[in-house]
């Protein structure tokens, strides 16, 4: 915690006293010089008493106290803690990756998760007023991040998707739309679901049941298909050589992006199919579509601040330049 929210000020104080001590210490050498020139020391001893120099000295002392004390004020001194709730506006999203194995093939470079990932990070990056989640999924889904308005951890938890980082192999789409759907029921109006994707799908016989539950909570899919229709293969790597997946039989596997599919599905919700054609390009497409959805105002946490308590040293110093202004210098006899 910082003691004071305007620690500069405190530099024009040292500052300001310095110059005061200057022009105190050469006014006093002065003034010595001339009592010397016209008074002897006795004779000025009892021109001026040594309880009227006391009271000077007092009246000086808490008026430079003061004038310290109203320097502190402006400097702002705080302490205590107080959470601000502010109210916002914010739109709803969950963006859904797929992080099963036939994201690693090379038909977008250097593969599709890392094209899509570079995407996903700019499309965060252009978020104003949206509140998203993130989902990773493959034939199971899994919540990367709740939705939040947080763009650093968006960022960072994006970049933690990896291919095959869920236990399960295969892609379903079902799984990854229910519990987008589950994440957004609590907001009201209509919200989007960022589908990004291959559109393999290995049961689709429960799509058409998750579909229904997304348009019975205003969720459009906006379906982003990334890779070609003419099919690539699938790297891996086995004790560092790589090769590529084949099925159970042998045969060499093919992975195509399903474009129809994909089409079928962002229809079915109101919402759109994007394909992937450069991570700038596609982020700026899939945000245009999000600033069409309702926006709901909420409180949402503020900033912790410090409470401001300028008014004690202010009323300090008050007191203190008050009280040498009623010292009086009249003659002591």
């Amino acid at each position: 915690m910082e003691l004071f929210n305007q620690p500069s000020v405190f530099i024009y104080m040292l500052l300001a006293a310095a110059l005061l001590g200057a022009l105190w210490y050469f006014g006093a050498v002065r003034a010595d010089k001339i009592k010397k020139l016209l008074f002897s020391t006795e004779n000025y001893a009892k021109l001026v008493p040594q309880e009227l120099k006391l009271r000077r000295r007092i009246k000086d002392i808490l008026f430079l106290s003061g004038l310290f004390f109203f320097f502190a004020a402006l400097a702002a001194p705080q302490w205590g803690r107080q959470k601000i709730d502010v109210e916002a506006s914010y739109s709803q999203a969950v963006i859904a990756m797929d992080v099963s194995l036939s994201m690693q093939a090379e038909d977008v470079k250097p593969n599709r998760m890392e094209g899509a990932k570079t995407m996903l990070s700019m499309l965060i990056d252009s978020f104003a007023r949206e509140r998203a989640g993130i989902v990773a999924f493959t034939s199971r889904a899994f919540m990367q991040c709740p939705v939040t308005s947080d763009i650093g951890a968006l960022k960072s938890l994006a970049q933690g998707l990896n291919v095959n980082m869920l236990p399960v192999p295969g892609t379903e789409l079902a799984p990854a739309v229910n519990l987008a759907a589950k994440m957004l029921a609590p907001y009201p109006g209509t919200k989007a679901m960022v589908l990004i994707t291959d559109g393999e799908d290995h049961n689709p016989k429960d799509l058409q049941a998750a579909l229904k539950t997304a348009r019975e909570n205003d969720i459009k899919i906006i379906a982003v298909g990334i890779g070609s229709e003419e099919g690539e293969l699938i790297p891996v790597r086995e004790n560092g050589v790589k090769t590529y997946k084949k099925d159970k039989d042998g045969k060499t596997v093919l992975t195509k992006l399903d474009e129809k599919s994909l089409i079928g599905l962002a229809s079915a919700t109101g919402g759109v199919y994007i394909k992937f054609s450069g991570a700038q390009q596609t982020a700026e497409e899939i945000y245009r579509q999000m600033l069409m959805l309702d926006k709901s105002s909420s409180l949402v946490n503020g900033n912790v601040l410090y409470k401001n308590r300028y008014q004690i040293p202010l009323f300090i110093g008050f007191v203190l330049v008050l009280s040498s202004i009623l010292i009086a210098l009249r003659k002591v006899k």
